[in-house]
């Protein structure tokens, strides 16, 4: 059991010690830099070896300053139209809520510091044990957003995101030139209300995989829309990786201080850098009892043969049901990376003079992707019920 009555401010002051010590561990692992390319235009042999390695890398300065601006006031705008209360049709100025008619609600709601998924069964029970859920102040709401889905329907600017030929040219670097995507969401860590994530391996269907790999699960890239702190950051165990499936009770338990690994680091970044964590990296984040905000993009791609033909086994994090086991055949995967593609020409739509990514399972149907009205209903509607989760 998390304990509840610490104080937001108790919170803060006795995570310090731990989150300097551990700061300063994190410097020792290098793993950041801007994305470079090699003589043949391929991600650099360098960030691909760090990042088999150790599991993360940081990319620094990816997104510019003024697409970060857009996708702040964006992400911003879609929380403002958030239903209020989470049970409401409206949102807090009465206006009509946001994605109502979505088959998946767009937001996530929980109670302000707290854990939702630590100790729970949801998501194939991966998140084993609760993190600290400190007391927020009095003055706080009942419920705050914690995640922002579907974000390529709502959010042209992310739709645009989606597209972008750096992290385009990454996935095909780690995953080939067919990679896979999983899902979407943001992250909301409001000062003083964003909540815990306990720790957790992303993967949960090919553990027993003969052919298993350290990159079998795939990866997820977080884009920063603000500058990140160690208080507030994503926390990885470097490595963890290659471990398999972690007993992560069995390890918090033995552990003296129990949350506060002794072998994780912050993924501290400045706003408009990209992190990357291999899916079966051991990590979390604590509450953010910090005056600090963190907002993180969340996307992530598969090898192709990690999902063609295999059913998925994860729990959705969208509601407390168990999403019934799918095969993933050619249609569906077809269908879910048309997103892709649609956000590839939003992109160049936008930015017409920026190097366009080639994706190569649609290499010989551009054109009927284009981004505008037909692609929006046909492709970008509800196109989360399409999500491909192992």
């Amino acid at each position: 059991m998390a304990h509840t009555d610490t104080s937001r401010s108790e919170h803060a002051a006795s995570m310090a010690p731990y989150v300097a010590d551990r700061a300063r561990a994190a410097g020792s692992f290098g793993c950041r830099g801007p994305v470079r390319y090699d003589a043949k235009g391929q991600l650099h042999p360098e960030i691909l070896r760090d990042f088999e390695t150790h599991g993360f890398y940081i990319f620094e300065d990816v997104i510019d300053s003024d697409e970060v601006a857009e996708l702040r006031d964006a992400v911003e705008d879609t929380i403002e139209r958030a239903p209020s209360p989470p049970d409401s049709d409206t949102d807090a100025q009465g206006r009509p809520a946001l994605g109502l008619d979505n088959r998946i609600k767009p937001y996530v709601f929980i109670k302000p510091l707290s854990d939702p998924w630590g100790g729970t069964k949801l998501l194939s029970g991966r998140h084993p044990t609760k993190m600290l859920e400190p007391t927020p102040d009095e003055d706080v709401p009942d419920h705050v957003v914690h995640l922002v889905l579907q974000m390529c329907t709502s959010m042209p600017s992310a739709l645009r995101l989606y597209g972008h030929p750096d992290l385009l040219s990454i996935a095909e670097a780690i995953n080939g030139p067919d990679f896979v995507p999983y899902n979407d969401a943001i992250f909301v860590k409001k000062p003083g209300v964003g909540g815990a994530v306990s720790w957790h391996q992303d993967g949960a269907t090919h553990w027993d995989n003969p052919q298993w790999h350290p990159g079998i699960h795939g990866f997820n890239f977080q884009v920063q829309l603000y500058p990140t702190t160690p208080a507030n950051a994503l926390w990885i165990v470097p490595g963890s990786h290659k471990q398999g499936r972690i007993d992560i009770a069995a390890r918090v338990a033995a552990n003296p201080d129990g949350e506060r690994l002794p072998d994780a680091i912050p993924l501290v970044t400045g706003a408009g850098d990209v992190t990357i964590v291999n899916r079966q990296v051991l990590h979390g984040s604590f509450a953010n009892t910090s005056p600090d905000p963190r907002v993180s993009i969340t996307f992530g791609f598969y090898p192709r043969s990690s999902v063609i033909g295999v059913a998925g086994e994860l729990n959705t994090a969208l509601d407390k049901t168990k999403v019934k086991a799918k095969v993933y055949d050619e249609q569906h995967i077809l269908r879910r990376s048309a997103v892709v593609q649609v956000a590839l020409d939003a992109r160049h739509q936008d930015r017409p003079h920026e190097r366009r990514y080639q994706y190569a399972p649609f290499a010989d149907a551009q054109d009927h992707y284009r981004y505008g009205p037909e692609t929006i209903e046909s492709v970008l509607k509800d196109y989360a019920v399409h999500d491909i989760a192992i």
